[in-house]
């Protein structure tokens, strides 16, 4: 096998362990907190069936959201008793496991390390009861003198904020909405093909022992909004958004061919990163070019594709990353892959459960089950912020050439970006709809509408829609006809807000 491709086998990476837990205290004090991480090490390392955890010299983790920790990293190698030269952790960014595992492989490719771990935990499940019942816990202290991540919000405008556009839940759907008409949907066919979608990622994780949510979920039963399935921003329920309310910890153990022989892991035990790529869209949505298609994705993707001979049907285990029904039904059409696509080998972020930025290191611990029961080769696609962050990594049964070190693709993203309009707030006259959403409160009441338009000019703002404004609401929600492309009149609020009604 190694034989075949000239390499080294101390040069050759190698996905040797992987371990998982789920914690789901009966009191709220039993709740482990996220450095649980190490649990999930020590499965990994009796997962691979060999003493590694001792020889870690590459140790990343992914950012904490649900509790915050001064070094987190370094509190973890001191409970396992390393010293590993590179020791990270890092940003926010659900891409994060993903990119972690496709640069612990290029460390050993490299020869600079031989054994390498990544890995991630979160706890907001037992966090928020704790704080809701004024409970505390008995974790390591909340490091209050640590700054707090920084998040998709902080990067965004002030009139996206203001109009309550400025978290995940509410941005994504300007792709939704914009990428649905670019294809030629109407609205209840496109909520139609992410009900169909989003229930096979219910049946992936009915399926998944370590899902938080373990039953399928029928098209109907997602799209439909109910008491407990509300509408949040049109068009997702909550059955169609990430389930941050979870209590997980995943890890996966590299090294390389030769240090997996010597210490006897058995050959099927053995999956290998072939390569990836990475690319990211500008931090602040507004200043892209368009909403129907992300150019750092393609990219990305088609980097992937390369991998399998420029065909994505070649993978036959895939994870297309499911924060929001807009991002996998993007990426399976830049894939050239059907509708009857399966998506995943996990269950999703809303099924499975989404420990925030590291749902990808259970998905990269379910794709190395996939492959080392039969499938040949595996896609793992991972994003962060608001369509902003892209990685890809695919893996096999088998190994291929060396490792390539340079798998950035952003000056191929760049290279399809059109002009970004200039972003105003101070503008009245027409306006034409680029995107929409509508906000509900939580008793499902409309809060407001809010359109992304372009001006006479070619300019782009934003603008409400007030919930008086039943005729223009009604215009937007039209099940059989896309309100993008619709022409209306844009005036400015008292409150210096652009205002926009159809017509």
């Amino acid at each position: 096998m190694t034989d075949k491709t000239n390499i080294p086998e101390d040069r050759i990476p190698v996905i040797v362990g992987i371990g998982e837990i789920i914690d789901r205290p009966k009191e709220i004090t039993d709740g482990l907190e996220p450095l649980l991480l190490e649990q999930a090490l020590r499965r990994a390392e009796q997962d691979a069936g060999a003493k590694l955890l001792g020889e870690v010299q590459s140790l990343d983790v992914v950012n904490f959201l649900s509790w915050r920790y001064r070094d987190p990293e370094k509190l973890l190698a001191q409970r396992l008793g390393i010293a590993p030269a590179h020791c990270y952790y890092g940003p926010v960014g659900g891409e994060s496991p993903i990119r972690y595992l496709h640069e612990a492989a290029k460390r050993i490719a490299r020869g600079e390390c031989t054994v390498a771990a990544v890995c991630g935990a979160e706890a907001q499940s037992t966090a928020t009861k704790a704080e809701r019942a004024g409970v505390k816990l008995a974790w390591t202290p909340f490091a209050h003198d640590v700054e707090e991540p920084k998040r998709g919000a902080a990067f965004q405008k002030p009139l996206a904020a203001k109009l309550g556009v400025f978290r995940p839940v509410t941005v994504y759907p300007f792709y939704e909405s914009a990428s649905s008409a670019h294809w030629g949907q109407t609205p209840r066919e496109a909520m139609a093909e992410s009900g169909t979608l989003w229930s096979r990622y219910s049946e992936a994780a009915a399926e998944n022992p370590n899902a938080w949510l373990k039953r399928r979920y029928a098209p109907d039963e997602i799209t439909t909004p109910t008491a407990d399935n509300r509408l949040i921003a049109w068009p997702y329920n909550k059955l169609m958004v990430a389930n941050p309310s979870v209590n997980m910890g995943g890890a996966l153990l590299l090294t390389s061919l030769a240090r997996a022989r010597a210490a006897g892991i058995a050959e099927d035990k053995l999956v290998y990163p072939l390569g990836g790529a990475s690319a990211e869209e500008p931090r602040d949505y507004l200043l892209r070019d368009q909403f129907h298609e992300s150019h750092p994705q393609n990219a990305v993707l088609k980097a992937a594709m390369d991998l399998a001979g420029g065909d994505g049907k070649k993978f036959d285990a895939i994870e297309l990353y499911s924060c929001f029904p807009c991002v996998p039904k993007m990426a399976r059409r830049t894939l050239g892959l059907s509708a009857d696509v399966k998506p995943t080998v996990t269950g999703g972020l809303t099924f499975f459960g989404a420990p925030l930025n590291t749902y990808m290191t259970h998905a990269a611990c379910a794709m190395v089950r996939r492959v080392r029961n039969g499938a040949k080769l595996g896609l793992l696609y991972g994003q962060g912020g608001f369509v902003t962050k892209h990685h890809a990594l695919v893996v096999s049964k088998t190994p291929r050439e060396a490792l390539a070190q340079e798998t950035s693709v952003q000056a191929e993203a760049d290279r399809n970006k059109r002009a970004v309009p200039e972003f105003v707030t101070d503008v009245s006259g027409r306006g034409k709809v680029e995107s929409f959403t509508v906000l509900h409160r939580r008793g499902g009441e409309v809060e407001h509408g809010v359109v992304m338009l372009r001006t006479e000019d070619d300019r782009r703002t934003l603008g409400r829609i007030a919930a008086s404004d039943t005729a223009t609401l009604a215009h937007l929600l039209n099940m059989d006809r896309t309100p993008v492309g619709s022409l209306g009149e844009i005036t400015m609020a008292t409150d210096g807000v652009p205002e926009w009604r159809v017509g």
